[in-house]
């Protein structure tokens, strides 16, 4: 689990994939439409997740500025251990950056175990974006 934290209202997290030099303009509005496909605010939003291979991409730091959360990155075989979990695991995925999934796995790992994706992967020419919940069990 990462070290975001949950609240009430910030209990969801977009997963976010894309081709190298995707243009920003493209993942933000690829956002802001699974956000809207949920019916969820920006003041519901939690975090921001992704691989690690994007760490430095201009259009996934451009929506995380946007959105001003925080943003986490897992490395392929962290993301791999969500295949079980994932609405659409790809094997074209999996040949490029070694896991079935970036966007719904990256927002299931940052929530962790009691995570539920609300929105499988939904895609733009050259990304992907996913959203999961959490703070789904009582502590």
């Amino acid at each position: 689990m990462s070290d975001i934290s949950f609240g009430t209202a910030r209990r969801h997290v977009l997963g976010l994939g894309c081709e190298r030099g995707t243009p920003p303009a493209e993942v933000l509005a690829l956002a802001v439409e699974a956000l809207e496909a949920v019916g969820i605010g920006a003041d519901e939003l939690a975090a921001i997740a992704s691989i690690g291979s994007r760490r430095q991409e201009a259009a996934i730091l451009a929506v995380v500025r946007h959105f001003a959360v925080p943003v986490v990155f897992f490395d392929a075989p962290r993301l791999e251990r969500e295949t079980p979990r994932l609405k659409n695991p790809s094997a074209v995925v999996f040949a490029r950056v070694g896991c079935h999934g970036v966007a719904e796995a990256a927002a299931l790992a940052a929530i962790g175990d009691d995570a539920e994706l609300v929105l499988g992967k939904i895609k733009s020419p050259r990304a992907t974006a996913a959203v999961a919940r959490g703070g789904l069990r009582k502590a």
